[in-house]
């Protein structure tokens, strides 16, 4: 059991690694200075900080460019509590675990689902393609775009469910037919690069889906 609360990390190069909360107020940013620094560039210098006050821990954004979530739901007020088992999204590109006082830390994690030749590890945000990893790696629009194919296991996505996954906040306003056609386009230039193979299909009239076949 831990006396003090932990953060554990969910994704990105610093991927099963945890934090102790051991003082009364812990920064979250990609400074040097923060008591947990995130080589992430669309983390603010100084993004969020967790209060202790009374027993309760708290989380705070400090009027970060890219917002902070908590649970999937945009962070708005001041502060607000954490409990066990909490997930804390920091820009939409990496994910935290907040675990309480009272529970186990868990060791690790499940491993990533291997389907066909590209195998998609959303925890640590990488994409490998036949053995061979992405880099340098996504931006987060093509990697959004990515897990959505990805997950819906060939399935079509519509360009509704692609607005709402890569422009979450948006609810759809400024974003293009162009643009869309524009990531999908950018999203598949990366990923032929390594094997040449096309794993975004065009649905006509429908969408677009994931061709993840061996081959």
């Amino acid at each position: 059991m831990s006396e003090q609360p932990v953060l554990i990390m969910r994704e990105g190069d610093l991927a099963g690694q945890s934090w102790t909360i051991n003082k009364d107020v812990f920064s979250i940013g990609r400074g040097g200075d923060c008591d947990l620094t995130l080589p992430e560039r669309q983390v603010s210098r100084t993004h969020v900080k967790i209060l202790q006050e009374n027993g309760r821990y708290l989380l705070q954004d400090l009027g970060s460019k890219n917002g902070t979530h908590l649970n999937g739901k945009k962070v708005e007020s001041a502060t607000v509590p954490l409990l066990d088992g909490d997930e804390i999204q920091i820009a939409l590109a990496v994910k935290i675990v907040f675990v309480g006082t009272d529970a186990t830390v868990p060791l690790n994690f499940d491993p990533p689902v291997v389907s066909g030749n590209l195998v998609l590890d959303i925890d640590r945000r990488t994409v490998t393609i036949k053995g061979e990893r992405m880099s340098p790696p996504l931006s987060l629009a093509q990697f959004r775009l990515l897990q959505l194919l990805y997950e819906a296991d060939g399935a079509v996505c519509s360009r509704d469910a692609i607005v709402d996954a890569v422009w979450p906040d948006t609810g759809g306003l400024g974003v293009t037919e162009q643009a869309i056609d524009a990531l999908i386009r950018r999203l598949r230039d990366r990923l032929s690069d390594i094997d040449g193979y096309n794993y975004v299909v065009t649905v006509r009239g429908h969408g677009f889906r994931m061709d993840n076949a061996p081959h």
